[in-house]
Order: C-alpha cells, then sequence, then structure tokens
C-alpha cells in the first residue's frame, strides 16, 4: 500500500503562494511549488480546504463541495495541479468536510426555509427547550451553545462550530448519498483519497440528551470542557458511516492505486483504533501533540508510543504527527534544536507521517496583533489575551510561507492576508537549500533515509526511556537516539554500529558500544 511508505505533507493553500497578487495563496502557487516537493522527498500532499465558500472558516465552511472558490483559482487550476503532481510521482489528498456546510449552502438554504420542506431533514432540527432557549446543554467548539435560534421557523438548528457552519443530518440517507456523490466526483477526476475534516463528531445522540458536567473541569480552561461529551462525539453510529464512506473509496481503488483515507480523529487511543476496524485507513493520532509535546520527556513519549504500539492489530497501520492548521508551530513549542530532534523521532517511528508546511524550515508562531487577527474562534474572544499577551487563535501557525528574503518572503507581491514573520529574511527556503546543516537539509536526509525496508516496516521497541534519553530499535538494525535535555548524555549499545545521521548534520562515525550524545541531539545508528 502506497500510503504506508508514504511522507504526507500539509498545505494550507492560502499560506502557500500567492500568484495572482491578491495577497492569498492559490492552487496555481501551489502547481508551481510541486518541484520544491519533489525535492523535499515527500509522497502525497493534502491541501486544506479551496471550495466555493463564504470564508467564515476558511473553506470549512463550503457552499459548494464541486466548486472551487474564485480565490483560489478554478476547476481547471485543480486538474493542472493534479496531473503535474501525479506526473512527478506525488499523490494529492483533498479535504471533505462531511459534517456540516455553509449556511449559504443551497442544502441549508432550503433547508431553514420552511418546516415542510424536503431537505429540512437534511440538518439537524430541534423545537426550543422548555424554557424557550437551546434544546440542551451542548457547547460549540468555538464557544457558546451549539445551537442557534432560526427565527422564521421557530426551531434550533445544530452547529458544533460557527452558527455559519450547519451540522448535516448524517442520520438521513440521502445526506449520505449526497457526501457519497461529492467523493465520487474528486475520485473520478483522480484524488487519490481524502483528509475527512472532523471526523468523529459525524453522529449525534438521537434523542438530544443533555451532557453530563465534567467533574475536572475548572474556571479557566476551555469553557466546551464543562461537559463530558459522551452525547456529540464518537457515537456508535459513526462506524457505519465511515464503512460506507470506505465502500465508495474501494470502488475506485486499484492495485498499487489505493484511495486513501485519513480521518481527523481527537480520541484517546482506545476510541481512536476502533477506526481502523470501521475502514479508516489513517485514523489521525495526535497524540505526540497533545501529550508529548506539552510534556517533553523520554518516560513520557516511550509511554505514548508503546500504549499505540499495544493497541494496534496486525492490519492496523500506524501515523504520527507534529503539527498542522489548529496547533502551534513545532519550533515554537519546543525551540529549534529540539524540534530537529523532534523531526527525526516522527520520521523514524513506525507508521505514515504527516508534516505541516514550513516547519522542515523551522517556522515559527507568528505574532498576530489584534488588528490583523482572521481566525473566526479568536474573533469570538475579542479582548481575551492568551499566551504571551496575544490574541488567541489559530492565525500564529497559519502565516505565509517563507520561502525567500525578498519582499513578502517570495509569498506574495503584495501585503498578505496574515503578516509574514518578521524573521523571514534569517529563515527562508533560499537560504537553508544552500546550508548542508539546514533545518531543510535535515529533513530532507530524514525523508531519504526513512525509505530503507527497516525504518518502514521494521518492528518498534524501546531501548532506553531515563536519563533524559530516549533510544528505540526499529528492526534488528536500527537503533536512534534521541537526547531531549540541554546536557551532555551518553548511552550504552546493545552492539557497535555506525552513526549515519545527526540533527548536528555534521556527523558520520564508527560507534563501538557507547554512544555520546551531544545536547540537543539526535542520531540514527546503523547496527552491525
Amino acid at each position: 500500500m502506497w500510503w504506508k511508505e508514504a511522507v504526507i505533507y500539509q498545505i494550507y493553500p492560502r499560506s502557500f503562494q500567492d500568484t495572482n497578487g491578491d495577497g492569498i495563496g492559490d492552487l496555481e502557487g501551489v502547481r508551481r511549488r510541486l518541484p520544491y516537493l519533489k525535492n523535499l522527498g515527500v509522497d502525497a500532499i493534502w491541501l486544506s480546504p479551496f471550495y466555493k465558500s463564504p470564508m467564515k472558516d476558511f473553506g470549512y465552511d463550503v457552499a459548494d463541495y464541486t466548486e472551487v472558490d474564485p480565490i483560489f483559482g478554478t476547476l481547471e487550476n485543480f486538474k493542472a495541479l493534479l496531473a503535474e503532481a501525479h506526473a512527478l510521482g506525488l499523490r494529492v489528498l483533498v479535504d471533505l468536510v462531511p459534517n456540516h456546510t455553509s449556511d449559504q449552502h443551497p442544502w441549508f438554504l432550503e433547508s431553514r426555509s420552511s418546516r415542510d420542506n424536503p431537505k429540512r431533514n437534511w440538518y439537524v432540527w430541534a423545537d426550543p427547550g422548555p424554557d424557550g432557549g437551546p434544546p440542551n446543554n451542548w457547547q460549540s467548539f468555538f464557544g457558546g451553545p451549539a445551537w442557534t435560534l432560526d427565527e422564521g421557523t421557530g426551531q434550533y438548528y445544530l452547529h458544533q462550530f460557527l452558527p455559519e457552519q450547519p451540522d448535516l443530518n448524517w442520520r438521513n440517507p440521502e445526506v449520505r448519498e449526497a457526501i457519497y456523490e461529492v467523493m465520487r466526483f474528486w475520485l473520478r477526476l483522480g484524488v487519490d483519497g481524502f483528509r475527512v475534516d472532523v471526523l468523529w463528531l459525524l453522529a449525534e445522540d438521537l434523542l438530544l440528551r443533555d451532557e453530563p458536567g465534567n467533574p475536572d473541569w475548572r474556571p479557566g480552561m476551555w469553557d466546551r470542557g464543562r461537559h463530558l461529551h459522551l452525547f456529540t462525539e464518537d457515537q456508535p453510529e459513526t462506524y457505519a458511516y465511515v464503512r460506507e464512506m470506505r465502500y465508495v473509496l474501494d470502488q475506485f481503488s486499484e492495485p498499487g492505486r489505493e484511495r486513501v483515507m485519513v480521518g481527523e480523529i481527537y480520541l484517546p487511543f482506545p476510541q481512536l483504533v476502533r477506526y481502523y476496524q470501521a475502514g479508516c485507513h489513517l485514523p489521525f493520532n495526535f497524540h505526540l501533540i497533545f501529550r508529548g509535546l506539552p510534556d517533553w520527556r523520554p518516560e513520557n513519549l516511550a509511554r505514548i508510543v508503546e500504549e499505540y504500539e499495544s493497541l494496534l492489530t496486525p492490519w492496523d497501520w500506524p501515523n504520527w504527527v507534529l503539527g498542522n492548521h489548529d496547533q502551534p508551530r513545532l519550533a515554537s513549542r519546543l525551540g529549534e534544536a529540539q524540534a530537529r530532534v523532534a523531526a527525526t523521532l516522527l520520521f523514524t517511528l513506525r507508521g505514515t507521517p504527516t508534516w505541516y508546511y514550513g516547519d522542515e524550515i523551522g517556522m515559527v508562531n507568528g505574532e498576530i496583533r489584534w488588528e490583523r487577527v482572521q481566525d473566526p474562534a479568536a474573533l469570538r474572544q475579542k479582548g481575551r489575551l492568551g499566551e504571551h499577551g496575544l490574541p488567541p487563535g489559530r492565525d500564529p501557525e497559519r502565516t505565509p510561507m517563507q520561502w525567500d528574503a525578498s519582499p513578502y518572503a517570495g509569498f506574495s507581491s503584495v501585503e498578505p492576508w496574515l503578516p509574514v514573520n518578521p524573521d523571514y529574511p534569517e529563515r527562508n527556503v533560499a537560504l537553508q537549500e544552500k546550508d548542508p546543516r539546514s533545518m531543510l537539509s535535515l529533513v530532507r536526509r530524514l525523508i531519504a533515509l526513512r525509505k530503507d525496508p527497516g525504518l518502514l516496516y521494521g518492528a518498534y521497541r524501546t531501548y532506553q526511556a531515563r536519563g533524559g534519553v530516549y533510544a528505540y530499535l526499529r528492526g534488528e538494525g536500527w537503533l536512534v537516539a534521541l537526547n531531549l535535555t540541554d546536557k551532555e548524555k551518553a548511552l550504552d549499545l546493545p552492539k557497535g554500529g555506525r552513526v549515519v545521521l545527526s540533527t548536528h548534520l555534521d556527523r558520520e562515525e564508527e560507534v563501538g558500544d557507547r554512544l555520546h550524545l551531544r545536547p540537543d541531539e539526535g542520531v540514527v545508528v546503523r547496527l552491525d
């Protein structure tokens, strides 16, 4: 299966490359940068949404699933991108947003027009509660009730995100078939699969019961965390929906051209792995982001990997992620030195890695002031300050790609939709391509090294997880040692070998039975 050996590279099209001078990245920009991605060594790209949209949530509010929004170009631009990617040997995954649409989608406009409209049951509608308020206590991910009253029809509609993103009613077979036809449209064009948005939220409790309180919630924590989400997340019906989606994909698959489903699922491991059995090829494993990066210790990382590996069946293929468009940048979390160590971890663990654009040059979070905030989730918290006294939200990890030291970092010829990070003259692709010890050079080396069969398919076994050093064996021939501290460390090896890669990119040497690690150094050893 190609996706087992692949490295997936996530592109946020708004921020990758602008070619028409409007300050917003576009599909033609992605096409022009395909040679860079091929040279980086990745095997597949995942494009965040580029569909027709009012852009209340930057494309995750879809108004037409089979049209390209004009700010990104045209369907012909997409076809040209797809054809060139395939010519270069790159697979293309597109974002599928099946849980909700825009409130401007024709389906919803019909649904809200009257209670007896044929599409009324395409969305989740409910009568007001006894007090005239929302039907229950469900909360939106973006703050406030997950229900909005439609004055015209006197009922509330469900939206787990913005009010402009009404939830589809997946219990309705007509809805499911409509989404499956959307999948067929893109599969007929030749896409290689989908990253499915909020896959674990497709179903909700039929009785619309109140969710119980969370005894661990404290004031100041995320407001949605007040409740345990027993009736809005990971409902049993979801697995049947995933199986149906997998059936659609399988109808377009053939040997060497399997179409793949990657599912966005934020769940503990015991629940996450059930999605393999339901038919999702790669249920996204975010545990390094949410459990590993905040607690960057060998003992914790080993615990995460071992728990995951222990729950996988022989038919399940692992996957790992360190960043995406919703989470702070890797280098901002760990610092540049440990970001290199983290990259070594990601590309040498067993399973498919997904890499976020710009992390290969160590891009850091942008500093976005209130007057430049774009993220709707942040705008709903106007006036509140987050970390470092800056507004909360997801804009900092979405700043434009830093290609070179020219104005606007080579991303655009005009002021971009989000400000370019001020460090771009010193941190950009053009400079790092000339530096054999740059982060970019390291990522290229790691991706190339990962193609070795032992690192692709060899079993994982923890070797050491103490004293600041995390080390593990891959198959019979590889050992990876990661110094998670800023102190020198030493590690006794099971046998001699050769250091084939160091995160410092200045070391290839024979080693005996003792390995010395410099501060913030990760090494990959080929054992004798």
